[in-house]
């Protein structure tokens, strides 16, 4: 939160209205979550609520492309990287391997029944760094089946 609001204040200083736009939503967002929830917000949930937001970007981007607005896609994927850039790096596609093979063994699934023990166990080796789930459970759907 006190990057945020560094960040809202540089952002106003440079005349950004772009930056200060999505830093602006950002801040919101967490606010909102305070609000809500009356209590603060802890790392996990910080990164839970930027992942939902840059989400929400992607899918916008999408629906805009596909409408013909390109103007309005190259807007969404700017702010998504701006939120991007408060996120902890993704992990690359050899570390997401690994965690899928080091818990394919840990847990001795071989089955895609129960898939969402693997998943839980390769996500627990990733902590700390983000992970699209959804090509994660391609990738584990791919080597179970």
């Amino acid at each position: 939160m006190d990057r945020i609001q560094k960040d809202m204040v540089e952002a106003m200083k440079a005349k950004d209205e772009a930056r200060l736009g999505t830093v602006r939503m950002i801040k919101a967002a967490l606010m909102k979550y305070k609000v809500d929830t009356m209590k603060e917000i802890d790392e996990a949930g910080e990164m839970q609520l930027l992942n939902q937001l840059l989400k929400q970007r992607h899918e916008s981007s999408g629906m805009f492309r596909k409408g013909g607005r390109p103007e309005m896609a190259d807007k969404e994927d700017a702010e998504a990287a701006m939120i991007e850039s408060y996120m902890p790096a993704s992990a690359t596609e050899a570390d997401i391997d690994a965690a899928i093979a080091a818990a394919m063994a840990e847990t001795g699934v071989t089955s895609l029944k129960q898939m969402g023990v693997v998943m839980k166990a390769a996500q627990a080796k990733l902590a700390g760094k983000r992970v699209d789930g959804k090509a994660m459970s391609e990738k584990i759907r791919g080597r179970l089946s």
